[in-house]
């Protein structure tokens, strides 16, 4: 944040009085509340050409990929002369050049794909069932942040997340303990998730259930299928009312919804064990807006998908 240079006019406002003195920053410090969205708007001026094709920054991390040695290279070299430009500075003892793999917010990112951190693993195996709001809070929080990894999350989490509702009288019960058992173990034995090529088709295999709907996105890597995201959740309010054709179509409009940053421009197979859903193309925008049927013809309309209908999913029931 120090190498961001604060306008004249504004050092007042960061004034700050000590034994000493009163001092004002006439650089950008830590603490203000629009600190953060700055420096990552300045940022992504300053590699607005590289972003998305060799380079992700988040703050003050950058991560340089490609999948050559010598493109690498010429990326690193391009990377650095942005920094010498703008005058920003890297710590060099912070820095890693050409690995193969490394920790990135709970993640492990490498050249087979995407992993949650294994030291993360090793807490949850050893996190105790929570015994107030604020640990099943804590714990079905993390859940959430790696939910991507986790087939079904919705469905298994469904008994501890009804937990929430009870401020007054905290209670765990037999229900509640065996998913929190099941979740830890979905948690530790979560696949890899392979990194999607946007220049391969996609596929989504959706499903739904009398509480959550859910679909897994897939790209053949020349092995087979492989997954790259998992994604449910629980039925809301009326959703719950609606008939399988309808919870079914709802969890293709989510699947789309959710990923709709992957396909965009590439060819989609969706897939769903509803035969009825074959007609999907015969609706019309002049059904209630209410009608997931309805919402359906405007998700899509910029996807190229095929819908194969009746098929056995292989994805587990939410």
């Amino acid at each position: 944040y120090h190498q961001i240079r604060g306008a004249a006019e504004d050092c007042h406002k960061t004034s700050f009085r000590t034994r000493y003195g009163s001092y004002e920053y006439l650089v950008m410090p830590f603490g203000l509340t629009n600190a953060p969205s700055t420096f990552q708007m300045t940022m992504n001026g300053i590699f607005r050409e590289l972003l998305d094709k060799c380079v992700i920054i988040y703050v003050d991390d950058i991560l340089i990929y490609r999948c050559s040695r010598e493109q690498h290279l010429r990326d690193l070299d391009a990377v650095f002369t942005l920094l010498h430009k703008n005058r920003l500075i890297t710590k060099g003892y912070k820095c890693d050049f050409l690995k193969q793999e490394l920790e990135f917010f709970c993640h492990v990112v490498s050249t087979e794909g995407v992993k949650i951190d294994p030291k993360k693993i090793k807490t949850i195996q050893e996190w105790k069932p929570p015994t107030n709001i604020k640990k099943l809070q804590s714990f079905l929080g993390f859940v959430n942040y790696v939910r991507r990894f986790i087939p079904n999350m919705a469905g298994l989490s469904a008994s501890p997340t009804d937990r929430l509702k009870d401020h007054d009288c905290f209670w765990w019960g037999e229900k509640q303990q065996a998913a929190f058992n099941q979740l830890k173990i979905a948690l530790t034995s979560s696949p890899v998730l392979r990194i999607s090529d946007p220049d391969r088709p996609y596929e989504f295999i959706s499903d739904a259930s009398d509480i959550a709907i859910g679909a897994v996105l897939l790209q053949d890597f020349g092995d087979g299928l492989q997954p790259v995201a998992y994604e449910s959740r629980k039925l809301q309010g009326a959703e719950t009312n609606y008939t399988v054709h309808d919870k079914e179509m709802l969890a293709i409009v989510h699947a789309f919804k959710t990923w709709r940053c992957y396909p965009t421009g590439a060819d989609v197979t969706v897939r769903t064990d509803h035969r009825s859903l074959q007609y999907l193309r015969a609706q019309t925008e002049s059904q209630p807006a209410t009608d997931p049927m309805a919402r359906f013809p405007r998700v899509e309309s910029p996807l190229h998908h095929h819908l194969q209908t009746g098929v056995p999913t292989i994805l587990p029931m939410p």
